[in-house]
């Protein structure tokens, strides 16, 4: 319908009554430290073969190399701000691999108890769960399967607890330490064995502090008005 004055009513209506629609973040991901993450997730299966294989020497290079592109990958991200919400996903996701590599391989070769491995997976069992759970809830309307996966949209981030951190360091020593023992010229089984002990009981504080914790994630809002998402703080082990 038209007005006397020649304008058009009935569209100025329509897009006055119609909701602004705000565009979804995304961000880059293509990253030189996202690319080392992905490196050492791709090393992992040569590492659980070599130790089933007896190769201890090409395993024990390969958590060197994850070691040092671990440090690195963090360093870069903070020093050329190329932080990005996926290397929140991808980093402790690239560790938790690595664990779940080492603890499996490690226990069908009798280098660390069953009991302890079983710990570990469990723990890490229930926390990507919920890890899954929250990216759904998380993730900005509409949900499907295509964006659910796209993680090229941030939804939440992982802050990973100070006992987390704690345990990420005792199991990778742990680990690190049972890998290396069979090549060893000296006896190491007793503090190996003080060193079980002490991953068993922070792995069961920190999967316990996780569920108390009031931030150990981050929703991050689905729209912005005011320019693109404020960077994630820096990438640590959880």
């Amino acid at each position: 319908m038209t007005s006397p004055a020649g304008t058009t009513v009935g569209k100025r209506s329509d897009e006055e009554s119609s909701p602004e629609r705000t565009p979804t973040i995304r961000e880059n991901i293509y990253t030189l430290p996202n690319l080392l993450t992905l490196s050492r997730i791709v090393a992992c299966p040569v590492l659980g073969w070599s130790i089933v294989h007896d190769d201890f020497y090409l395993a024990t290079g390969l958590l060197v190399y994850a070691g040092l592109t671990d440090l690195v990958d963090g360093f870069l991200a903070r020093r050329f701000n190329m932080r990005s919400v996926l290397g929140t996903i991808l980093d402790p996701a690239a560790d938790k691999l690595l664990m779940t590599t080492l603890t499996i391989t490690l226990a069908m070769k009798d280098l660390i108890p069953v009991p302890l491995a079983v710990i570990i997976l469990g723990r890490d069992v229930l926390l990507s769960l919920a890890a899954f759970y929250i990216r759904y809830t998380s993730l900005p309307a509409p949900k499907t399967f295509t964006r659910y996966w796209d993680f090229s949209i941030p939804s939440a981030e992982v802050r990973p607890t100070g006992i987390s951190k704690v345990n990420t360091a005792l199991q990778l020593l742990l680990m690190g330490t049972a890998t290396v023992s069979p090549i060893l010229p000296v006896d190491i089984s007793f503090p190996l064995h003080a060193l079980q002990w002490v991953v068993a009981g922070t792995t069961i504080w920190s999967g316990a502090s996780y569920v108390f914790a009031r931030d150990g994630f981050r929703v991050i809002s689905s729209t912005t008005r005011n320019g693109p998402p404020t960077p994630p703080p820096p990438r640590t082990g959880s």
